[in-house]
């Protein structure tokens, strides 16, 4: 597959809300906190842009993104621009946010830990959130343990260093100096479709990532009793 992954699938099919419960569960999320016109949101991993400017239209705050994906970025950057929304977008990694100690009300960040060094993340996080800001994710998680051939196979098709139980979330934040940790189970079968799910192919479309989609179609059915996602809030 030429060294296609999961995220160049994500990307060239130009996936909008490519979590699980897509942009409903998200605003559903963002409903229950305080956000209001004067906060300062940073979307962690914003993909698209379909979060991003779904919060600047409801909301009018000082939403900032940041996205490593080249292609990802660049269909943000259409969004934002055919909109006219004042978001800023930055081309950058969670593991290293170019930002400066508590500057940020909200963090959001929708199947991004996953992919990435959570530690060094969630450390980032915690340090550019003002105190008493709010941690919002959606992450995949395991319902149990799996055997270490499983396990393997999972890792290496979605490109991820771990699978992390609902418990090692928790320690994780923890550890990271989060408190008023809520963690909620997401009652989903990540194998239904949403129906309102957005599409913005690339033109520079390679064949070989509908066998990335199929193969990752398998591994739902394969792990759907496995295979899951928490909702966590919590605050610096």
């Amino acid at each position: 597959m030429a060294g296609l992954t999961y995220i160049d699938f994500l990307a060239k099919f130009g996936v909008g809300g490519a979590h699980p419960g897509g942009i409903g569960l998200t605003k559903s999320i963002l409903a229950q906190e305080n956000i209001t016109k004067g906060c300062t949101i940073l979307d962690a991993g914003c993909g698209t842009g379909q979060t991003a400017a779904y919060l600047y239209d409801l909301y009018k705050a000082n939403i900032t993104c940041l996205e490593l994906n080249p292609t990802m970025i660049e269909k943000a950057r259409s969004r934002f621009q055919s909109l006219q929304f004042p978001i800023q977008l930055i081309q950058g990694s969670v593991e290293e946010i170019p930002f400066r100690d508590n500057s940020f009300d909200f963090i959001l960040c929708e199947s991004v830990l996953a992919f990435v060094n959570k530690p060094k993340t969630l450390t980032e996080f915690y340090r550019v959130l003002k105190t008493g800001g709010r941690l919002l994710a959606n992450e995949m998680t395991v319902n149990s343990k799996l055997p270490k051939p499983a396990e393997q196979e999972i890792m290496q098709f979605y490109n991820i260093d771990s699978l992390l139980l609902e418990s090692d979330w928790i320690r994780l934040l923890e550890q990271s100096g989060f408190k008023e940790i809520k963690m909620k189970p997401l009652h989903l079968n990540l194998m239904d479709n949403d129906a309102n799910q957005e599409f913005n192919f690339s033109q520079d479309f390679e064949p070989e990532l509908f066998t990335i989609l199929n193969q990752h179609g398998n591994m739902l059915i394969k792990y759907h009793n496995i295979l899951s996602h928490r909702i966590f809030t919590c605050s610096k």
